[in-house]
């Protein structure tokens, strides 16, 4: 074998293994988008309809880094994200989570359905511990962090043809400061980004303060919603403030048992900035969440309102579907992009 073949089974392997995430160091502003800056840039957007995805998808992928999750976006062929605030403050150097998340959000989803053992409740009691203690120091970090590093991180990933328009740190919480949550409007905008997202806190106080900041920032605050969502969810904080808006999710909005999905997409659309798109089934079908097709979520009519009406807010992938053995995050976003192609093919 010639040399120049070697060299190239070696570089081919190399990616394949910064694909899973184990080439990738955590920290490094070099190692992943030298590489990725040479690749074929995505293109998400089809037929005039933006698809794009929350990295929260690629939570179950073995490295969160920004260039890992970058590496990840490009792989599934997105060009446009709804950046999660752990890759962008980990690449600006914020202190390392020592909470076990998956056993801590594992634990809370057990005690909302009542399923905790009193072992299991001092587990979680000790871990809700560990976290407010780790937001206290994280709260601390930013204040005297560089804002300039989420710049790097806008270029990083523009470079690599991704661009971000929406981030969802944690510092929108009724407990986050004001200083907490004018940095994270700030952060935004350094990103990029024309809108944050944060879930419904279902507290109208706390709606008008986060539509205030939003105001002054000039950066809208899109609120998630879950199987609360109804028609009317949004109306109050929209009457708040004009840069109060909609980061709808058509799924779990399906799950809730609401009629006529499509219609809360025509009434709201001058308000969302993004809208979620996974497919669930209704209440009478048990509200799975399963492989996009397979479920009641009417997501192909969803994107061809979108199409046919030029909307021009994105629909952001959220992979939350069971990933099947044999698998990975990467692949099965590769699916539902493929889904959206075929849909406004």
């Amino acid at each position: 074998m010639k040399p120049k073949n070697i060299n190239r089974r070696n570089f081919l392997g190399s990616t394949a293994l910064a694909s899973a995430g184990l080439l990738l160091p955590t920290h490094s502003l070099f190692a992943g988008p030298a590489i990725i800056k040479n690749w074929k840039k995505p293109n998400s957007k089809i037929n005039g309809v933006q698809i794009g995805v929350i990295t929260y998808s690629f939570r179950s992928m073995p490295d969160q880094s920004a260039e890992a999750t970058l590496k990840y976006v490009v792989d599934s062929g997105v060009s446009a994200i709804e950046l999660m605030g752990d890759p962008a403050e980990s690449f600006a150097g914020r202190p390392e989570n020592p909470v076990d998340r998956r056993a801590y959000y594992g634990l809370r989803r057990a005690k909302r359905d009542g399923q905790l053992t009193e072992d299991q409740e001092r587990e979680l009691a000790d871990l809700e511990a560990q976290s407010k203690s780790y937001a206290k120091q994280v709260a601390e970090w930013r204040k005297n962090m560089s804002l300039e590093d989420f710049k790097k991180v806008r270029k990083m990933y523009n470079d690599a043809g991704v661009s971000i328009y929406a981030f969802k740190p944690s510092a929108f919480g009724k407990n986050n400061s004001d200083a907490e949550i004018d940095w994270g409007m700030k952060a935004a905008k350094m990103l990029g980004a024309n809108h944050v997202t944060v879930e419904h806190p279902s507290d109208d106080a706390h709606t008008a303060r986060l539509g205030k900041f939003a105001m002054q920032n000039k950066v809208f605050m899109a609120y998630h919603g879950h199987e609360q969502q109804t028609p009317t969810f949004w109306d109050t904080a929209l009457q708040q403030s004009d840069y109060n808006a909609l980061n709808l999710d058509i799924g779990h909005y399906v799950a809730a048992g609401n009629d006529q999905p499509l219609q809360i997409i025509k009434d709201k659309h001058a308000h969302i900035k993004s809208m979620h798109m996974k497919d669930r089934q209704v209440p009478a079908n048990n509200k799975g969440n399963l492989v996009w097709g397979n479920g009641d979520t009417p997501l192909k009519e969803a994107l061809l309102l979108m199409k046919k009406e030029k909307y021009k807010f994105p629909g952001t992938i959220e992979l939350e579907y069971e990933i099947p053995e044999g698998s990975n995050a990467v692949t099965e976003v590769q699916k539902c992009l493929a889904f959206c192609e075929k849909a406004l093919g």
